[in-house]
């Protein structure tokens, strides 16, 4: 039996979390059975918790993957740019309809599943630090305004986030919607 590579288990495992986010986007958490997983992915079950141990730790994967996507953009360059770069995407891209459908499906485990919520807490504090410390880098540099807490500001931004990933995922046109980011970020410089 011919050896596979780690370059290859890690393309197999990438495909797979791009096709389960697409289902779990489309159907739900509970919608997304096995069967649905097997035919978005062209694999058998075999084939899919070879890689993942269950249908939750594959749900969580995507959630995490997504999550470290978003820490890395806000690091780099601020919960804002995440955000116009949500809105950009989100003309048509089914990427973007699923991830926006699997940010949903988060946040309604979030309420519902005790034990989802309790191993999504690391994540979501990780999308919080990095947002915390790009703002403080701002503020550093001057850029940011400094009469409002910086924890203050970042729940600000993370309201925001919510709102717009909620508006675009609930299928409402995006409207004026540059415009409102501008504002938001107007909102946390300096003037």
């Amino acid at each position: 039996m011919p050896r596979v590579s780690q370059d290859q288990l890690e393309a197999r495992r990438h495909e797979i979390l791009g096709a389960a986010r697409g289902c779990f986007a489309r159907y739900g958490y509970e919608g997304a059975t096995v069967r649905r997983l097997e035919e978005a992915t062209g694999l058998s079950r075999g084939a899919i918790f070879h890689h993942f141990r269950d249908k939750d730790s594959l749900f969580l994967a995507v959630a995490e993957d997504d999550a470290a996507a978003m820490v890395e953009t806000v690091a780099r360059n601020g919960l804002v740019q995440v955000m116009r770069d949500l809105l950009e995407r989100a003309g048509g891209s089914g990427d973007t309809a699923g991830w926006l459908g699997s940010q949903l499906e988060v946040s309604r485990r979030l309420r519902t599943d005790p034990e989802f919520a309790k191993r999504w807490a690391e994540r979501s504090a990780a999308i919080a630090s990095a947002t915390r410390d790009r703002l403080q880098r701002q503020r550093d540099a001057g850029v940011l305004r400094d009469d409002v807490p910086v924890d203050v500001l970042t729940q600000f931004l993370e309201l925001a986030y919510d709102g717009l990933v909620l508006h675009l995922a609930t299928g409402r046109p995006a409207g004026e919607l540059s415009r409102v980011l501008d504002v938001v970020e107007g909102a946390v410089r300096r003037s």
